[in-house]
């Protein structure tokens, strides 16, 4: 079994950033948020709800903002780091600020507590099953294929639908089809190895 690592040993892991990790991990402490772990990283939440997460990487460090949308952003720190696809989540990235204001830095936390408290939260568009010609064919044909896809969650079954949607020709259809059965049959979703 795998040792469950601690907010402490992922700040000493990054040994590059260790120490402006420290202080940033500080600062999170000496407030109402709760530690805990999710993903590998130090996350801060409050009622159970994330509201900040602790990074290091190779090149940058800081601090990212579960529903940093709603940030203020007085000294345009914020980054988003998907446009388009991320719709809340903003980060601090402060590797190039070795002396970065801890005022500031405390001002974004503290914003994004109040914002948390105040149930300030994207809500996000659930997606509907729209299943492409292909797979529901591919189901009334084989009764087998059919109740293994209806075992699935709707949002894994959203991404098989997806996955052979987003093909333009038919022939990738119908490749990406003959790819996912085997998938489906074993139970296996198209996120899986990711886990």
């Amino acid at each position: 079994m795998a040792q469950k690592i601690t907010a402490a040993a992922y700040v000493n892991d990054h040994s590059h950033w260790s120490s402006e990790l420290k202080v940033l991990r500080a600062m999170l402490l000496d407030t109402e948020l709760v530690e805990t772990i999710k993903w590998n990283i130090p996350v801060y939440t409050i009622g159970g709800k994330n509201v900040i997460g602790l990074t290091g990487f190779k090149y940058k460090y800081g601090l990212w903002f579960y529903q940093g949308s709603f940030l203020s952003d007085p000294a345009q720190l914020l980054v988003n780091a998907q446009a388009g696809k991320t719709k809340g989540m903003r980060h601090i990235y402060l590797q190039d600020r070795p002396d970065y204001d801890q005022q500031i830095i405390m001002s974004y936390i503290s914003e994004a507590i109040e914002n948390q408290k105040a149930g300030k939260v994207i809500k996000v568009e659930t997606k509907q099953l729209r299943l492409p010609e292909e797979l529901n064919d591919a189901l009334k044909d084989d009764s087998a294929l059919k109740a293994a896809f209806h075992k699935f969650r709707k949002s894994n079954q959203i991404d098989f639908a997806d996955y052979i949607s987003t093909a333009k020709r038919a022939t990738t259809k119908h490749s990406r089809l003959a790819k996912i059965k085997p998938m489906i049959l074993r139970g296996e979703g198209m996120r899986d190895k990711y886990r």
